[in-house]
């Protein structure tokens, strides 16, 4: 039996319950540890949360200095790289520094995982989440933007990118449950995409 193991933001939280189950007769399934600290805000990375870049990049490296491997890697970052600040505008990981970061996670990433694959960080419709989140902003452009960078850091270094982001799109607004994150249903259904996505891999 192979082992997934995911490091990602609220997003994968939400929905790991579902693929655990989804694979459970097929895969062993763990994640960064620490939900139940996690679930107390979404919106500030801590425990099972893996936060943003430069957060799963430093999150690896101990684990790297500790002789961790895995076996298959799921990785995303993206969410709380693009949150603008409310007085300057300034991301909290500007696109330069998420490059870099990017780099560095892949390069750790292969030496770690028998098999690494990325995530495409899901959408931002701007207006709900600006109406709805008032410590921070995100816009819908800087996900695309970011992604962009993501897909191609991951392309140079030959790493599978399963696209969660134009799948997620395809339920709508009505996805939503609050300002980012989504209802049980579509969380069941990335799970699903999830599973499938390895299934047809491996």
């Amino acid at each position: 039996m192979r082992h997934v193991f995911v490091i990602g933001d609220s997003i994968s939280i939400q929905y790991g319950p579902y693929l655990k189950d989804m694979l459970a007769d097929r895969y062993g399934y763990d994640r960064k540890s620490g939900e139940e600290a996690a679930l107390t805000n979404l919106d500030r990375p801590m425990g099972a949360n893996g936060g943003d870049s430069s957060m799963v990049l430093e999150y690896l490296t101990l684990e790297h200095n500790q002789g961790t491997r895995y076996d298959i890697l799921l990785i995303n970052c993206g969410l709380h790289d693009i949150k603008s600040s409310l007085t300057d505008g300034s991301k909290q990981v500007p696109p330069d520094d998420y490059r870099n970061n990017l780099q560095s996670i892949a390069k750790l990433a292969q030496k770690m995982a028998n098999d690494v694959i990325w995530i495409r960080t899901t959408d931002v419709v701007t207006e709900i989440h600006n109406a709805r989140c008032k410590s921070f902003q995100r816009f819908g452009e800087d996900v695309l933007q970011y992604n962009r960078v993501a897909d191609q850091v991951w392309e140079s270094f030959d790493i599978p990118r399963m696209d969660l982001y134009s799948f997620s799109r395809t339920f709508g607004t009505s996805a939503y449950c609050d300002h980012v994150h989504f209802t049980e249903e579509v969380r069941r259904l990335q799970a699903a995409y999830i599973a499938g996505y390895l299934d047809s891999r491996f």
